[in-house]
C-alpha cells in the first residue's frame, strides 16, 4: 500500500529513492524500520548533511485521528528533555488540497532523531538468543532515565501519562541513555469517569493505543465512578522492568499459555524465576510498581527517589 506521499509523487526519485521535501529540507527515503496500528516509520537520508532519521508517517481517515497526531506533534514539540524523544521536522499533508478520490483525510509527517542501536525491546531479544541478561547496574541506569522522563510528563500542568510504557518504545541513543519515544499513547492523565459513555470511551482507547503486557489493570475494565490518574504509567513502569530484568513482561508465560492476561493483572503475586541474579531491590520496586490498588502505587517523585538510591548503590559496588 503505497503512502499518500508516494501517491501523490509517484516518479519523483533520485538513484530510485523516494525524495520529499519538509519544511525546505530534502529528504531520502532508504527502507522500512517498522509499522504500526496507526502509522509507520521509515528510514531517511538528510539530503544536505547526509544524517539519518526516522520519519514518522500517520495517515488519518477521520477528524479525531486528526486531533491524535496533531497532540502527539504538540508534545514532541512540548517537551525538551534528554530521555524524551524529540522533534525535527513536521508537516501535515491534506488531500484536499490535491485530490478527492482518495480514501484518506491527512497524512502527518514527522520527523525525528533515529537510534541506530535500536530499542531497549531489541536488545532484550539479542540477549536472550545468547542466554545473556542485562547487568544489574546498567538496569537501574536506565531505569533512572525513563523515570526522570516520566517526571516530565506527569510534572506538566495538567499532568500528562505517557501510557504505552514498553520496551519497544525506549530507544537506545549512542551514549546508552534511553529516549522515550511514540506519544501518540499520551493523553491528560486524570479522568474523573463520571459517566457510562466515559468509561467505554476511555476503555477502547487503552484497547487501542495501550499495549497490553503493559497495561494497568484499571484500564482493561474502567469502573464508573472511578478516577484514572498518572499511576497508570507506573504499574507500566513496573512491568518494564521486569522485562529488563527476565528479558519478558510478566504475563508472556500467562499469554503463551493461553490465561487472561487482564485477569492476570488483578493479582499482586508476580512471580520471579528463581535464582534470577538480581538483587532483593530489583524484585521489591517491581513489586512495589505494580499494585492492583492504585492508592497503594507511588507517585513517580516518590519512585525516583528509590530508584536513585538503588542507582547510587550499584555505582559504588561497581
Amino acid at each position: 500500500m503505497y503512502s499518500l506521499w508516494q501517491l501523490l509523487n509517484m516518479g519523483n526519485c533520485v538513484c530510485g529513492l523516494e525524495t520529499l521535501t519538509i519544511n525546505n529540507r530534502r529528504f531520502y527515503v532508504r527502507n522500512r524500520l517498522g509499522e504500526g496500528g496507526f502509522s509507520y516509520v521509515d528510514l531517511v537520508e538528510d539530503a544536505r548533511n547526509h544524517k539519518d532519521y526516522a520519519l514518522k508517517r500517520i495517515t488519518c481517515h477521520s477528524k479525531e485521528e486528526e486531533h491524535v497526531a496533531a497532540q502527539e506533534v504538540e508534545l514532541m514539540r512540548r517537551f525538551k528533555h534528554p530521555n524524551i524523544i524529540s522533534l525535527e521536522e513536521t508537516a501535515n499533508l491534506k488531500v484536499s488540497k490535491y485530490s478527492k478520490t482518495l480514501d484518506i483525510l491527512s497524512e502527518v509527517l514527522i520527523v525525528m532523531p533515529y537510534y541506530s542501536r535500536g530499542s531497549i525491546q531489541d536488545h532484550m531479544e539479542k540477549l536472550s538468543k545468547r542466554s545473556e541478561k542485562i547487568p544489574e547496574d546498567q538496569i537501574w541506569t536506565m531505569f533512572l532515565g525513563i523515570c526522570q522522563a516520566v517526571k516530565e510528563f506527569h510534572s506538566q500542568n495538567p499532568p500528562y501519562a505517557h501510557r504505552d510504557i514498553k520496551p519497544a518504545n525506549v530507544m537506545i541513543a549512542d551514549d546508552g541513555s534511553p529516549v522515550l519515544m511514540d506519544l501518540g499513547s499520551a493523553n491528560l492523565a486524570r479522568v474523573e469517569v463520571s459517566t457510562a459513555k466515559i468509561s467505554r470511551q476511555l476503555q477502547d482507547e487503552a484497547a487501542e493505543r495501550c499495549s497490553m503486557f503493559y497495561r494497568a489493570p484499571e484500564l482493561f475494565n474502567v469502573e464508573v465512578g472511578s478516577i484514572i490518574d498518572e499511576r497508570t504509567d507506573i504499574w507500566s513502569l513496573g512491568c518494564l522492568l521486569y522485562a529488563m530484568a527476565f528479558l519478558e513482561s510478566p504475563f508472556d508465560k500467562i499469554f503463551a499459555q493461553g490465561g487472561s492476561i487482564a485477569l492476570a493483572t488483578q493479582s499482586d503475586n508476580v512471580k520471579f524465576p528463581d535464582n534470577s541474579g538480581y538483587s532483593s531491590a530489583v524484585h521489591e520496586m517491581i513489586v512495589r510498581l505494580m499494585k492492583v490498588n492504585v492508592a497503594e502505587r507511588p507517585f513517580i517523585d516518590n519512585v525516583l527517589e528509590t530508584v536513585e538510591a538503588n542507582y547510587r548503590k550499584v555505582q559504588n559496588q561497581v
